[in-house]
């Protein structure tokens, strides 16, 4: 996409690009960017990696959860300029080497998904979630899992995923 002019608003004031570095799933990427331009859309349209999904873009479905130096964030709610200089994962880096993420290999053997459009969303949240170190039980995961929705019906299924990579780390 190519770098934006200077935009004025209806009272003269004149908005211009700012230059805006991330490190994206191990990359470098600088971009010129204006002021309201959220993360989500700088990943997608600006980036082009767009396994992150928007879903409401009002930070209700968790469809567009990446990492955020290591903690997940709800990337419509945020605005690039916030996050310069920061490393951002989206589920385009989860794999390692050529490897599946734990999470990814449980979401395929507990049939985790239906359509798949909420499933980068939520495998992010998850990994997040679990850094956080909060959620040990069932009930403690789906509760910390709530904001991201499935409109498929696969939530147990999401959930087992999740438990079961718990499971295998040592946590109950």
């Amino acid at each position: 996409m190519p770098s934006p002019v200077s935009v004025p608003d209806t009272s003269g004031n004149v908005f211009k690009p700012e230059k805006i570095n991330f490190l994206v799933n191990g990359q470098q990427h600088s971009m010129d960017l204006l002021p309201w331009v959220s993360l989500l859309d700088a990943l997608r349209e600006y980036i082009g990696l767009t396994g992150t999904k928007k879903g409401c873009d009002h930070g209700q479905c968790g469809a567009c959860t990446v990492l955020c130096d290591g903690d997940r964030i709800l990337s419509c709610l945020t605005l690039a300029v916030m996050k310069d200089g920061s490393e951002i994962t989206t589920i385009e880096g989860i794999a390692e080497q050529g490897q599946l993420h734990p999470l990814q290999k449980a979401f395929i053997d507990h049939d985790a998904f239906q359509c798949g459009y909420c499933t980068p969303g939520q495998i992010c949240s998850a990994i997040g979630m679990m850094k956080e170190g909060k959620a040990r039980t069932r009930t403690e995961v789906k509760e910390l899992m709530s904001g991201n929705l499935c409109r498929c019906g696969a939530n147990t299924h999401i959930i087992d995923a999740i438990m079961d990579v718990q499971n295998q780390n040592g946590h109950e």
